[in-house]
């Protein structure tokens, strides 16, 4: 069994042993008030919303679900979070912070006044809340984003055969998720000598951007083999740019975010594979988290990693497998 398997298993246990201690707890003494602030509109954070909507069932919670900030950045998330403090009554807050240094002050003002705070899906300084520089935070919950970036360049490498131009289509320079995932793909493409890496861009969270950045890079390079899309507007951008181009097949492009249209692009042969995240895990467990520290719980590990699934063609059709698109309806 490895180490992230038996994380994982352990952290399942965990919730399952939790669940009615904190909910016994609850009833002798007033629920915390919970409240869930996302980063931007998208898919991934609505699938999120579904598995903080359903541990709040299972476990009695009050959760307010905050308003989905239309744009990713700090402009869009602070007033989000300026009301949700000013309503001086939250007990939690479960939010993926937009910016690992810029919504740091933010947070610990939130923390300072008695509103916990628990980072889903982003961290905040170096994700070390143990022995950090930010440490304030219940627990990060999220994907091991370097370890993803590995999985979708190898699968990237492979596709080409080992060798040839590659590009990285990325969001922004100051977030803990998407930047390990293009430190994780660096680390796997060093590895092929016949690779050479073109240009990295940052499309700040715009999948119109997204598209005219990867026109771009392909009008510059029409030998161009391989893309990674690194998130959920970077990999439908970059897909939507291959099909426009008609060079579906010939650039092999790795989709990070199992959307319905990064799904839909692969099963029309433009996307080779698609890395789901667990989304649902993530705002599950940020809402057991919350109700077992509010429970007097002491030992709650302050890094979860919540896995992936590798979706291909080969096992798309799979329930199994297929049950991690993020459907959002």
């Amino acid at each position: 069994m490895t180490r992230r398997m038996f994380a994982l298993g352990t952290t399942a246990l965990l919730v399952a042993a939790l669940a009615p201690a904190a909910v016994l707890a609850q009833e002798e003494a007033e629920k915390p008030q919970i409240a869930f602030l996302p980063g931007v509109e998208d898919p991934f954070y609505r699938v999120m919303e579904k598995g903080i909507q359903a541990a709040s069932a299972d476990f009695g919670a009050d959760v307010q679900i905050a308003p989905f900030p239309a744009t990713w950045g700090t402009s869009a998330q602070n007033p989000v979070l300026d009301s949700l403090k000013a309503q001086g009554n939250l007990d939690y807050i479960i939010t993926a912070p937009v910016s690992l240094e810029e919504m740091i002050a933010p947070l610990q003002e939130a923390n300072d006044s008695g509103t916990k705070v628990i980072t889903v899906d982003t961290f905040l300084g170096d994700g070390d809340y143990a022995a950090g520089p930010v440490t304030f935070p219940v627990s990060y919950i999220g994907s091991d984003n370097v370890e993803g970036g590995r999985i979708a360049c190898r699968a990237m490498a492979e596709a080409i055969g080992g060798a040839g131009k590659v590009y990285i289509q990325n969001t922004n320079p100051d977030v803990s998720s998407v930047a390990a995932r293009s430190v994780g793909c660096r680390e796997v493409l060093g590895e092929f000598p016949d690779i050479e890496l073109v240009a990295e861009d940052y499309n700040l969270d715009d999948e119109g951007t997204s598209v005219q950045q990867t026109d771009a890079i392909l009008q510059l390079h029409p030998d161009l083999a391989g893309i990674f899309g690194v998130n959920v507007f970077s990999a439908q951008g970059a897909g939507t740019a291959v099909q426009n181009a008609g060079l579906g097949g010939q650039v092999q492009v790795v989709a990070y975010d199992a959307t319905t249209r990064a799904i839909e692009l692969m099963n029309e042969g433009v996307v080779t594979m698609v890395l789901a995240q667990k989304p649902f895990d993530m705002g599950y467990l940020g809402v057991a988290f919350a109700m077992a520290d509010n429970a007097g719980v002491t030992s709650l590990p302050k890094l979860v990693h919540t896995g992936f699934q590798v979706i291909t063609p080969e096992n798309v059709a799979d329930p199994e497998v297929a049950r991690f698109i993020y459907q959002v309806d």
